[in-house]
C-alpha cells in the first residue's frame, strides 16, 4: 500500500520526499508509520521501474532537494491499481482506506463503482473476530465486555460503512 499511497499523493502533483512522508505519515495514521527505511527503498523502486521521475533542485542550503512526480507509465500503474483493487485491498480497512483516498483518480465512475460494489460484496458477507465452530459469534455472544465492545464498535462501522456505500452506488 506503500507504493500506491506514493502514486496517489504524486497524481495530485510533484513533492519532495518529506513532503510525501508527511501526507502518507497522515493518511496511515499512528497504525502504521511510515520509516525512511521503507519510503525511500520504495521511492527507489517506483523510480527504477520508470513509474516516477527525480529532479534535482537547489535547497535552501548547500544540499540539494529532490522532487518525485508520476510519469506517464506511473499514472498509467496508479489506475491500474485502483481499477484492479480485489483481495486484500478490499478486505483489509487499512489498504482499503489507501485505495478509497486515491480512488477519485480513476476516470470512469464505472470503474469507481466496481471497486466499491467489491468492498460491499466483501462487507455483507457475515464476519467475526470470534467464532463457534463455524458459527460467527456476536457481542450477544459473549460476557467478556472487551470482546463485546470489539464486537459492537466493528457492528457500527460496517454498518454506517454499508450505508455509506449503498447511498454513493445508487
Amino acid at each position: 500500500m506503500l507504493e500506491l499511497a506514493i502514486l496517489g499523493f504524486l497524481a495530485e502533483g510533484p513533492l519532495h520526499g518529506y513532503q510525501l512522508r508527511h501526507r502518507i505519515a497522515h493518511l496511515s495514521g499512528h497504525t502504521r508509520p511510515v520509516s525512511d527505511g521503507s519510503l525511500y527503498p520504495a521511492i527507489n523502486r517506483l523510480v527504477g521501474a520508470g513509474l516516477l521521475e527525480r529532479r534535482a533542485e537547489p535547497g535552501a542550503s548547500a544540499a540539494h532537494r529532490h522532487t518525485l512526480s508520476l510519469t506517464d507509465a506511473g499514472r498509467r500503474e496508479l489506475l491500474h491499481r485502483l481499477r484492479d483493487a480485489d483481495g486484500l485491498d478490499i478486505s483489509d480497512g487499512t489498504r482499503y482506506f489507501t485505495v478509497l483516498a486515491f480512488l477519485s483518480q480513476l476516470p470512469d465512475t464505472a470503474d469507481q463503482h466496481a471497486v466499491l460494489r467489491r468492498r460491499l460484496d466483501f462487507l455483507e458477507q457475515p464476519a467475526s473476530f470470534f467464532h463457534d465452530g463455524d458459527r460467527p459469534l456476536t457481542a450477544a455472544d459473549t460476557d467478556d465486555p472487551y470482546r463485546r465492545g470489539m464486537l459492537m464498535v466493528a457492528r457500527a462501522t460496517s454498518r454506517a460503512e454499508r450505508s455509506w456505500l449503498r447511498e454513493v452506488l445508487a
